[in-house]
């Protein structure tokens, strides 16, 4: 099947021959190339455009669960008679295994999964082993972590058709083995029930229910029901049943599995006795002879993911599958705002080696818990199909790999131009950002302040509000949600100053701002570098006014490499819409937002101080609008906003059920937070009606 591009726009600006030159590159069987598209140069467009002509499945990997999310909400829209999918780390909530030496301490390993994303992660895999070929998988880095192997999950397929002869119990027997779970009570994802000769499933990864009726020992016919209602949703006269989980095997290999993992620990707990360490002997003997009894006896035992390699079959040191390995040989790799990406990429396995090695060392697992991991960076070399490098300031490994395939895209759709850059000496430069600040208040626009420390950033918010000038700031202190909260205050004019130090480059989507001030430009370091500086002016590069204010006593190589590659993209610019005639348009779009968290507004005066995060949360650029604009409040999953009516639908009746469970089981907080889940989200559905 064909890659259809569903959208009113064309290709324009430079985007035609950005999309040329990088189709060519693909078909010339090109192992890399970089696509240099300025902030709001309709990047994703090209990208779909891209994947329309080489009629590939394509991976586009994203270095955050929130981008992802955004990017599959578009990619859906561009194309929504394809297989577009969704794969990220399925984990609201994970606190890893772990033990500090130095304190003596273990920490137990504690996780709470999002069943959503779950079957998203399900269907992603079904829809690459079905052998469609219109497949685009939206992605986390979380596609580099250790996976079931994937011909098991393919041995695992059921195969039915009509007529088909079959016992009824054989067949009940094969559903067992795909790990799908008898339930005669309520029939949830994963489950089956018999009445007689039917045999309903409701699927994994799918929101259907699989009726199959036997005649004797034969299938008599194969039809399809709404989980709701039942109501008839078609006939099959075939159909393939997908595991219900990653992680399938087989009983002989099962039965090797623990054979070696006997073996293994037997060398394991002598090597420590020889070594007069009898404590680690002792507890690695008595955790792992209980995980062994626990999956003879139930097929499963908590941390299981740490014996994968037995159940795998790989050797010592063997990386484990990954989501990599359920592509086909020519799929195509898009990696999105590179100069993060890869670099995230890179760091996972070293972070991942250090805490395991811990927990070896010390008793508390089998060696084999060093296989289970992330890809080291050059396995992911290797294993990943021809790529495209996405990014504004592409990093010196881009451009190493693209060996000078280098596209530009720096014209924008809406003719707008990269910002005025103007370099004022840093003496009295508080007073002149405040004299600025007050033009564009007047003018009804925003102002960004990038500070280089947490406590500049607090204190210039501080003197500000004595001002009674409305504003805000923002850092890695700022709690995640607050973050996002914040974002759109400032869109909403809630107040009209953004101070930050590192969290206002990728992904800002800030129409309203026309003025980004950059105090202390002239100090060179990571946050002054010319990468982080041309991110950081590009946030000015959405507004007609746009300018930028760099706050220095001297030009630096930095700044001038910025104000250089600045100027020469907006002569481009300049060109190409004086020969075309076209008038700069200002972006008028609408508020959307990200997890839009609503519960009340993020006052000047109220900023919120929470605990440090790790994660990013910023706005991706969206260059063409998204069908669906909402204020509505959703906490845990980003991909509910991108739902249809109908999944929005079953999603909420599917929660009332879980809520009264929890309920009568007296887990009244988990109640309590599907509760409020079910009302965030009849509110988002009567929006879409």
């Amino acid at each position: 099947m064909e890659f259809k591009l569903d959208s009113q726009y064309r290709p324009t600006g430079d985007q035609p021959q950005a999309i040329e030159q990088l189709v060519r590159g693909v078909e010339d069987g090109l192992p890399a190339q970089t696509l240099l598209g300025v902030t709001g140069s309709g990047k994703t467009f090209t990208m779909a455009n891209v994947i329309k002509e080489v009629r590939r499945p394509t991976l586009i990997l994203s270095h955050n669960k929130t981008l992802a999310a955004q990017l599959y909400g578009e990619f859906k829209q561009f194309f929504p008679e394809n297989s577009v999918q969704y794969f990220v780390s399925y984990y609201d909530y994970y606190q890893p295994e772990a033990y500090i030496p130095s304190v003596d301490k273990y920490i137990e390993k504690d996780l709470m999964i999002n069943d959503e994303i779950e079957k998203l992660r399900l269907a992603t895999t079904s829809a690459l082993l079905s052998g469609r070929r219109d497949v685009v998988v939206v992605s986390s880095v979380s596609c580099l972590f250790g996976m079931g192997n994937p011909e098991d999950f393919n041995a695992g397929v059921i195969d039915i058709h009509v007529g088909q002869r079959v016992a009824r119990n054989a067949f009940l027997r094969r559903l067992a083995e795909a790990l799908y779970s008898r339930n005669e009570i309520e029939l949830n994802r994963g489950n089956f029930r018999v009445k007689g000769d039917t045999v309903d499933i409701r699927l994994a990864y799918e929101e259907i229910i699989l009726r199959v009726v036997f005649w004797g020992d034969e299938i008599e016919s194969i039809s399809t029901l709404h989980p709701l209602d039942s109501t008839p949703l078609g006939s099959h006269e075939m159909f393939k049943i997908y595991p219900a989980n990653l992680f399938v095997t087989s009983r002989e290999r099962q039965a090797t599995a623990l054979a070696q993992m006997e073996l293994d620990l037997g060398e394991q707990v002598e090597f420590f006795r020889k070594e007069a360490r009898e404590m680690e002997a002792r507890r690695l003997y008595e955790r792992t002879t209980y995980d062994i009894e626990m999956i003879r006896e139930v097929g499963h035992c908590p941390g299981i993911e740490n014996y994968s390699r037995y159940f795998d079959g790989r050797e010592p040191g063997m990386r484990p599958f990954c989501l990599l390995d359920y592509f086909p040989k020519d799929y195509l790799t898009i990696i999105d705002e590179s100069h993060v990406t890869v670099p995230q990429i890179r760091a996972m396995y070293g972070g991942d080696l250090s805490r395991k090695e811990n927990l070896v060392n010390y008793g508390f697992r089998l060696q084999s818990a060093l296989d289970n991991r992330p890809l080291r960076f050059e396995e992911f070399e290797r294993l990943s199909g021809q790529t495209i490098y996405v990014s504004a300031t592409p990093a010196d490994y881009e451009l190493e790999k693209s060996e000078g395939v280098v596209v530009e895209q720096v014209i924008r759709p809406t003719g707008l131009l990269d910002p005025v850059i103007k370099v004022v000496p840093s003496e009295h430069q508080i007073d002149h950002l405040l004299e600025q600040v007050e033009i564009r208040r007047e003018r009804g626009e925003r102002v960004i302040v990038t500070t280089l420390t947490k406590r500049m950033a607090e204190e210039l918010n501080d003197y500000m509000q004595k001002l009674q000038i409305k504003s805000a700031y923002i850092h890695s202190d700022v709690d995640t949600l607050d973050r996002i909260k914040i974002l759109d205050n400032l869109r909403a004019g809630v107040f009209d100053v953004l101070i930050g130090v590192n969290l206002l480059r990728e992904g800002l989507d800030l129409p309203e701002v026309s003025l980004v001030a950059i105090i202390d430009a002239d100090k060179e370091g990571f946050l002054r570098s010319h990468r982080s500086l041309t991110q950081t002016v590009g946030r000015a590069a959405r507004n007609l006014n746009g300018e930028v204010i760099m706050y220095a006593d001297k030009i630096t190589d930095s700044m001038r490499l910025t104000i250089e590659e600045t100027e020469r993209r907006r002569a481009k610019q300049l060109a190409y819409n004086e020969e075309h005639g076209i008038t700069p348009q200002a972006i008028v779009k609408a508020r959307n937002r990200i997890i839009g968290i609503d519960d009340e507004d993020v006052r000047p005066s109220q900023t919120p101080k929470g605990g440090r995060q790790n994660r990013q949360a910023v706005a991706s650029p969206l260059p063409y609008e998204s069908e669906y604009t909402t204020s509505v409040n959703i906490a845990a999953d980003p991909v509910i906003p991108y739902m249809s009516v109908d999944e929005m639908q079953r999603s909420i009746t599917r929660m009332r059920t879980e809520m009264v469970a929890a309920a009568k089981n007296m887990e009244f907080m988990e109640a309590a937070r599907l509760r409020d889940e079910i009302i965030k989200m009849e509110e988002l559905l009567k929006t879409r009606s």
